[in-house]
């Protein structure tokens, strides 16, 4: 049992954001109870329809993938996606990803959110690489970007708000003590790195020309941004990045993460969460042999 934010968490292992939806995979491939937790799919004002495709491809260390933020919106998700976690997830502590194009708007999805059952907190996604809208650059490479968003969010929400942030911050630790400056209960650590994959005649793999990268390969820069950031900060880190395996997990815990997050796993193995978890529980002793 691990205590963080206020919440007790069965496991340390939760589903990470884009990779669950809201919660459905949960219920199709394993019980609420085999994992700590799950972060839902990112959540903006309106739907989207996401990037063309195709939106994933393969390559020996991972994948790449550019879903553009597809999601129903914020309607259906108060509507439609909350009251169906409240009733099928078994009290499963959820955080719900937040995404938008401008400070205003992560704020008007969090305003909308906050009144509602089902959920624990808000997982703000400033680091997505396939959605920024700064020349480029996610919210959280631009520190006055990051901050007009936490001080526009934080006034609204009275849950725990974590910050998700980019393994390509030349300053990871500068931006997590930013962040936690501002008002941020924890950081999420790290999301996907920018990348590129190609096939014959330099013909590009993605339909939106580049994505996120992810998966074991992330491993060494996820470890790394943990033990910077939690370095640094005084709030919970969460580690995600090339998890796979409970060894995986136990080295974030050991970097300095508090919870953990399974991504690209699933895709693998849609049960990779809960044999992480199964990895990670004390193992029950064996019972004394009565004497002869």
């Amino acid at each position: 049992m691990t205590e963080v934010f206020g919440e007790r968490f069965a496991s340390p292992v939760l589903l990470a954001a884009g990779t669950c939806g809201f919660g459905e995979p949960v219920v199709e491939f394993m019980s609420p109870r085999e994992i700590g937790g799950l972060v839902t799919k990112s959540v903006t004002a309106d739907p989207r329809r996401g990037n063309p495709a195709p939106r994933v491809a393969e390559f020996r260390g991972g994948m790449v993938n550019s879903v553009g933020l597809a999601n129903p919106g914020l309607r259906a998700v108060r509507e439609d996606k909350l009251p169906w976690m409240s009733r099928n997830l078994g009290g499963l502590p959820v955080f719900v990803s937040v995404a938008g194009a401008t400070a205003a708007e992560y704020a008007a999805v969090v305003a909308g959110l906050e009144a509602e059952d089902g959920f624990l907190g808000f997982e703000l996604n400033l680091s997505c690489p396939n959605d920024s809208h700064l020349g480029g650059r996610p919210f959280c490479l631009d520190p006055e970007a990051l901050g007009r968003v936490l001080d526009r969010v934080r006034p609204v929400t009275g849950r725990p708000l974590l910050v998700k942030l980019a393994p390509n911050d030349p300053d990871i630790a500068a931006t997590a003590v930013l962040a936690a400056g501002r008002g941020a209960d924890g950081i999420t650590a790290i999301n996907t790195l920018p990348g590129l994959l190609t096939g014959r005649g330099g013909r590009r793999r993605i339909g939106a020309g580049t994505g996120g990268m992810s998966g074991p390969a992330l491993l060494p820069a996820g470890l790394a941004a943990v033990r910077e950031v939690a370095s640094a900060v005084d709030v919970p880190v969460i580690g995600t990045g090339g998890i796979l395996a409970g060894r995986d997990a136990r080295a974030y815990l050991h970097a300095g993460a508090s919870l953990v997050q399974v991504g690209t796993g699933s895709f693998a193995d849609p049960r990779c969460a809960a044999r992480v978890a199964r990895d990670l529980a004390p193992r029950a002793r064996p019972a004394a042999r009565e004497p002869a």
